[in-house]
């Protein structure tokens, strides 16, 4: 019994530490791997929101070096 735990404490350890090749990551990239249902819909609210807040861009990462955030 003791084994058995090791054992799937061993392969539950070892999960998920393979990185992700090169060859693969065309597959990550897929149009199916982007959370947005209707790109359509998605810009329409992107506009809205530029509108809305007064700024463009910046939809990635915040920050743009003024210290404003």
């Amino acid at each position: 019994m003791r084994i058995a735990l090791i054992l799937i404490a061993l392969s539950l350890a070892a999960c998920g530490r393979q990185a992700v090749r090169a060859s693969e990551k065309k597959f990550l990239a897929d149009q199916v791997m982007v959370f947005d249902d209707d790109p359509h819909d998605s810009a329409a609210q992107e506009h809205v929101r530029t509108n809305r807040e007064g700024a463009a861009g910046g939809k990635g990462a915040g920050g743009g070096g003024c210290g404003c955030n």
